[in-house]
């Protein structure tokens, strides 16, 4: 996310400038479709009539033929579609070769489940791996990393996000003692309404703690961001 931050004289209010938000947020519904979406209805639909060679396949090839239309298009290619088609790509192509649906399933709840122990593990020795997350997004005055509020700030999201991996895994093997197809195309709905609702929460906290602390976040305007 392309952004700008700055800082105000000492005692004074600290403006961080986030972006445009529109073009974020498409983006972000356009990869949920490319590669969660489309991809587990195609593997549901496939599964139920031609069976998991067929649903698999088709998840690879739905992923080739994204990357390559986006190349051919002339399209970005943004490190999080890269990340996810290769992890969906890894999931297929290991499920595949074990000719087992269930593989394919409980991946992501392995996944989620070592990313709850991480986000935990680095909130309890004190180093937040949400600071590094936040600085590949937004640019952040350094200064604000020694403010020990916003420290405990992005201990307490770090902790939030732990504990939300943590029931994505809890809640995924839930899903499949309703069977593997349940599962399949229950699980990323419900794990993308669970992630949904912690970015919210940690969202408000966040936006409130920060106002305390004299930190304002503002939304770049499309006439501001266009020189208009």
């Amino acid at each position: 996310m392309t952004s700008l931050a700055r800082t105000a004289p000492p005692g004074h209010e600290v403006v961080v400038d986030l972006g445009r938000l529109r073009p974020q947020l498409v983006r972000g519904v356009r990869v949920f479709a490319e590669t969660i979406a489309v991809p587990t209805v195609l593997l549901w639909v496939l599964l139920q009539t031609a069976g998991l060679v067929w649903g698999l396949s088709a998840v690879l090839v739905w992923c080739a033929l994204v990357l390559a239309l986006r190349r051919l298009l002339g399209h970005p290619l943004p490190s999080t579609l890269l990340l996810s088609a290769g992890m969906l790509c890894g999931r297929a192509v290991l499920a595949l070769v074990l000719s087992s649906a269930l593989v394919y399933v409980l991946q992501p709840v392995v996944g989620s489940a070592l990313l709850g122990v991480l986000f935990l593990g680095s909130a309890a020795i004190g180093r937040p791996v949400t600071i590094r997350l936040a600085r590949d997004f937004v640019s952040l005055p350094a200064a604000l990393f020694d403010h020990r509020g916003i420290r405990r700030l992005f201990t307490q999201v770090t902790v939030a996000w732990g504990v939300s991996r943590l029931l994505d895994a809890g809640m995924s093997l839930g899903l499949l003692h309703w069977g593997v197809g349940f599962g399949l195309v229950a699980r990323p709905f419900f794990s993308g309404l669970l992630s949904a609702v912690t970015i919210g929460l940690c969202a408000v906290w966040a936006l409130r703690a920060l106002r305390r602390m004299g930190v304002t976040l503002r939304l770049r305007s499309t006439q501001h961001a266009t020189g208009g």
